[in-house]
């Protein structure tokens, strides 16, 4: 492992790095939640029923899922600058291309598999170069600000597209991406030559090669079971809100089409409260004296109770901006998780954090694939929605339990 910046690049090198990579995480999330903030005005035009609806939001997990430990074998294969790139010129051109094959319901839902298949690629290759080229001392800031931008780009599509007629929005983030992607492009021609084929990645150390870990090690230890769980029920809690929260303003507390805008408001809480966690949680090792598993344990037990509390609240709210207040306070709790449990692959598994990573999101993606049908099921079943936030708020509570009970942060592979 890296004990500090890279040689050559110092550092501004990592800084400009750590920006480009949270950048593409910004057009990543943005991209992610433009089909559920446009669904209101989609389903209008093409008379979708609730169903169909569910599914179109699942095709992107469908995609999801299937690529994570794709995209961590490949960084480590090809490198992560290769895979990276791809992956982000893939999911923008899938996202530009939407507004032009949603007259028809199989090429929507195929579109948006691709768009998953390719965001897939993403983190892992992310989390591969961050473990290669960014120190311990800034790691913890480094991931919060990945987490953060990707937030920001939660809220700033939130809190545009539903002022653009819905064909604009995919438009104009799909261009985005495409113009990252020739950026991603030069910074990687003018940082690596042919002696330098991977950033100066791989320092020589003597531990056994990434690619002789036996793929059972990745699900053989408690430890790592800890951060799977805790990373799943976090996300079932964040694809039923990514997924549902317009139709809900919608449908059940009367939210005009202006007022959809307000749900940018848990993305700007979730990055605030993301970067301010992550700083406390470095302040709280180095300063204070924290082990790393305090640290780790207190901030995911906040970053899974706090939201749980919130979520449930949330159905039992008629007013539209004190509902908004509260799921916006949930979100901003479950950013605790980026210094917690997301940042405990790095302890645990320092020379494989890309796979296990993966491995972990490929768990957490199943939400992603279930929470659509599942919410739309349930609702349909009952005739309400305080069953869906019931249900998420018992999964984050039993993933606390089971984090506080078999997380560790020595290194176990």
């Amino acid at each position: 492992m890296l004990s500090g910046p890279p040689p050559g690049g110092g550092q501004s090198s990592t800084g400009a790095l750590i920006a480009l990579c949270s950048l593409a995480n910004f057009v990543n999330a943005a991209d992610r939640v433009l089909m559920p903030i446009c669904m209101v005005q989609m389903a209008r035009e093409f008379d979708w029923d609730l169903t169909f609806q569910g599914w179109v939001l699942s095709g992107f997990g469908f995609g999801y899922v299937s690529t994570q430990v794709i995209g961590g074998k490949a960084a480590m294969w090809f490198g992560g600058k290769h895979v990276l790139l791809f992956a982000v010129f893939t999911w923008s051109t899938a996202t530009f291309l939407t507004p032009f094959i949603a007259y028809h319901p199989f090429l929507l839902i195929g579109t948006r598999v691709l768009l998953g298949l390719a965001e897939g690629l993403g983190l892992p290759a992310i989390f591969h170069i961050f473990s290669h080229r960014v120190s311990k001392e800034e790691r913890g800031r480094a991931f919060s600000y990945l987490v953060a931008l990707g937030s920001i780009g939660q809220m700033i599509a939130s809190m545009v597209c539903p002022h653009l007629e819905w064909r604009s929005g995919f438009f104009v983030f799909g261009i985005l991406g495409l113009g990252w992607s020739f950026t991603w492009l030069c910074y990687i021609r003018s940082k690596c030559g042919p002696q330098l084929p991977e950033f100066q990645y791989h320092t020589i150390t003597h531990q056994k090669p990434e690619h002789a870990i036996h793929w059972s090690e990745y699900i053989s230890h408690a430890t790592l079971w800890a951060i799977y769980i805790a990373h799943f029920c976090m996300n079932w809690s964040n694809y039923t809100i990514m997924s549902w929260l317009p139709t809900y303003l919608a449908h059940e507390l009367n939210a005009q089409p202006d007022e959809i805008s307000l749900t940018a408001l848990p993305f700007l809480f979730n990055s605030l409260f993301g970067v301010a966690a992550g700083h406390y949680a470095d302040y709280l090792v180095t300063k204070r004296g924290w082990t790393v598993l305090s640290v780790r344990r207190v901030m995911t037990l906040i970053g899974l109770m706090g939201p749980a509390l919130f979520t449930l609240l949330f159905g039992f709210a008629r007013d539209l901006l004190f509902a908004v207040m509260l799921i916006s306070f949930s979100m901003g709790l479950c950013a605790c998780n980026s210094p917690g449990h997301l940042s405990n692959h790095a302890d645990v598994a320092p020379h494989h954090a890309a796979v296990t990573f993966a491995v972990s999101n490929t768990m957490a993606s199943i939400p992603g694939i279930t929470a659509g049908p599942v919410t739309a099921a349930i609702v349909e079943y009952s005739g309400q929605w305080k069953t869906v936030f019931l249900v998420s708020s018992l999964i984050n509570i039993a993933g606390a339990t089971f984090y506080m009970s078999y997380s560790g942060a020595s290194q176990v592979i």
